[in-house]
């Protein structure tokens, strides 16, 4: 049975809007990521037996060992990479449940996404167009690669931690571009980090957050 878009009870409009002004207490101030948080039917994301958490502000698991992360999380990230400007493009490392591109999506005119668990990618992209999010390119891949092909990126995001941001992201990002990433251990402190393309050579890194996410991971699963 298909699952309704528009939600019901615990999925319904209203309490996508308490989830709203709950994003707007903690700091979120970008009127575009937030219409978009309350438009976007986060409860498809996930499994359905979870549905009626879908709009509290926390992570939730979707399996495979992976989380659909915090809505604050993802409208800060999302505020964060967006803040000096209109992007043409952008990419994400981990497409996980697909949530975090569909926001995407909606504010920025092509989205380029990679997974390395083609499980989860197959749910992702069954979400993408049940919603008719047609400007989302997804590909199986270790994430720490990015995707070369479509780069240099004006803005990266990484939706699991490494312990140390991989140099390939680093290459991928155009100059002036931006990239936001968490870094650290699962046992440890991790830190979302801001990190700006100066030249060439030379990267701006600044510290926003104390964040959890899961550890970004070598290799690809079938």
């Amino acid at each position: 049975m298909q699952r309704s878009i528009q939600g019901i009870g615990m999925t319904s409009q209203r309490t996508r809007d308490r989830l709203v002004e709950r994003l707007r207490e903690k700091g979120i101030k970008d009127d575009r990521v937030l219409e978009v948080m309350r438009t976007t039917p986060r409860h498809l994301f996930i499994d359905e037996a979870l549905a009626h958490r879908a709009y509290e502000d926390s992570s939730l698991p979707i399996g495979q060992g992976q989380t659909i992360s915090q809505p604050y999380i993802v409208a800060k990230m999302t505020e964060v990479l967006l803040e000096k400007g209109a992007l043409d493009f952008v990419l994400e490392v981990g497409t996980g449940s697909g949530y975090q591109s569909a926001i995407l999506s909606r504010l920025v005119p092509r989205v380029y996404t990679v997974e390395r668990i083609s499980g989860l990618l197959d749910k992702a992209r069954k979400c993408h167009r049940e919603i008719g999010l047609h400007n989302i390119y997804s590909k199986h891949s270790d994430g720490s690669w990015g995707w070369p092909e479509n780069a240099p990126y004006p803005a990266i995001m990484v939706t699991a931690a490494p312990e140390q941001i991989p140099e390939s992201l680093l290459e991928q990002l155009a100059v002036g571009g931006r990239m936001v990433i968490p870094v650290g251990t699962i046992s440890g402190d991790q830190q979302l980090k801001l990190i700006t393309r100066i030249s060439a050579t030379d990267f701006d890194e600044q510290t926003l957050n104390a964040v959890r996410f899961v550890p970004l991971l070598d290799g690809s699963i079938r």
